[in-house]
């Protein structure tokens, strides 16, 4: 049996990251960058008016005051989008419009509320200083400028960027293909209604979710029966995808086929059994070059298992240097006891309480009951030498719900 830990690091030193493709750019938020993004323009491209109001020369408004304001003569309205056509001289100013192109002469903007207009004229209340309420000629970005390194995650504001900077295509890492393969004889189809001894396989659609929830395409397959001839049928069709995902079967039961299969058609498993609950009977290996997880049947231990092993694995193959979820200290509501020797993850709902965060366990944390994760926001992670947890210490929780950029 291996620790969490150890199985963590074996399954990622196999993990390569995947080719680049091409995407429009809103299919890129969310995923990581293969390319650095230089800036072909300065942003803005030339100065422009930060307000609406007023281009002056802000040695005219030196002496300009609420009591004694100074006169201007307007000499043209600069709308947005539009190129000046005068210049402005001593004495003079041009009305301007909130990302206008400041004309030549003038050296600074006096927002309108701080005038008042009478036709052609203008009285100034405030003194300006050079500068004032302008965006100048590459303020935001410089030409040549490196503005997205490759290996960041498009946020909405990278997207933005890119956006200003002309990019309608970016070059993304690839999406991993996942086929997700249930075992079991005792499973029958979502819509059917399930007969004694039979149960509805919820598990291909758990993990459906939660691949997609990482950046991962969803392959699903037809239950597979507990033969072991079909089972490594369904097993090396799967490996035409990037990465396969099979529940149930991996435990110590008659029927349980998938190490035996992983080792008559695949290569030999790296690792069974993981020093973990729920989630313990678990197999790493491969078809081929397909990287197979063995995840255990029952629905609680699917998913815990997937988010301690199979999501980190999506994510650095999809050029993610952020692969664990972000985890806090907590104060835990109850007493906890557990066995020495394996790693627990029991679902939890953490609440911040007068600026501390409180976790209190679901309810019951059987591996079979898939309520539990339907009401936690995060897994507390009780180390294996941790035996007894008294109400009120501190405990280590993980986040389940925190977005891939930030």
């Amino acid at each position: 049996m291996i620790s969490v830990k150890d199985a963590l690091a074996v399954i990622l030193e196999s993990c390569r990251p995947l080719g680049l493709e091409k995407v429009d750019l809103l299919g890129g938020r969310g995923r990581v960058i293969g390319e650095d993004v230089y800036a072909p323009r300065d942003i803005p491209s030339a100065a422009n008016s930060a307000m609406d109001g007023y281009a002056v020369r802000c040695g005219d408004t030196i002496k300009a005051s609420e009591a004694e304001p100074v006169e201007l003569k307007v000499i043209e309205t600069i709308a947005a989008g539009a190129s000046p056509a005068k210049s402005v001289r001593p004495g003079q100013a041009a009305r301007i419009m909130t990302g206008a192109v400041i004309p030549k002469g003038a050296d600074a903007v006096i927002r309108r509320e701080d005038t008042v207009e009478q036709g052609k004229t203008v009285f100034i209340k405030k003194a300006a200083h050079q500068g004032l309420d302008i965006r100048f000629s590459g303020e935001d970005v410089q030409k040549g400028e490196c503005v997205i390194k490759a290996g960041s995650v498009l946020s909405p504001g990278h997207i933005g960027m890119l956006a200003a900077l002309g990019k309608a295509f970016v070059a993304v890492h690839s999406r991993p293909r996942v086929a997700i393969v249930s075992t079991g004889d005792e499973l029958v189809d979502i819509e059917t209604d399930p007969g004694p001894g039979k149960i509805v396989n919820s598990n291909s659609y758990s993990l459906a979710a939660l691949v997609s929830a990482c950046g991962g395409v969803p392959l699903l397959t037809d239950i597979v029966r507990d033969k072991k001839e079909d089972l490594a049928t369904a097993l090396q069709s799967a490996a035409r995808a990037d990465v396969i995902l099979s529940s149930g079967g991996v435990s110590m039961g008659d029927y349980d086929f998938v190490k035996d299969v992983m080792g008559d058609i695949g290569n030999a498993m790296r690792f069974w059994q993981v020093a973990m609950r729920p989630g313990k009977p678990l197999a790493f290996g491969s078809i081929g070059e397909t990287p197979l997880f063995g995840l255990p049947g029952n629905p609680v231990s699917v998913m815990v298992s997937f988010e301690q092993f199979v999501r980190p694995y999506l994510l650095k193959m999809q050029g993610h240097t952020k692969l664990a979820r972000l985890s806090v200290t907590a104060t835990s509501a109850q007493t906890i006891e557990k066995p020495a020797g394996l790693r627990y993850f029991l679902r939890a709902v953490v609440q911040e309480q007068n600026g501390r965060f409180i976790a209190r366990l679901t309810g019951e944390q059987g591996s079979g009951i898939l309520k539990s994760m339907v009401e936690a926001n995060a897994l507390m992670v009780l180390p294996e030498e941790r035996t007894r947890v008294k109400k009120g210490e501190d405990v280590v929780i993980q986040w389940l719900n925190e977005p891939l950029w930030g």
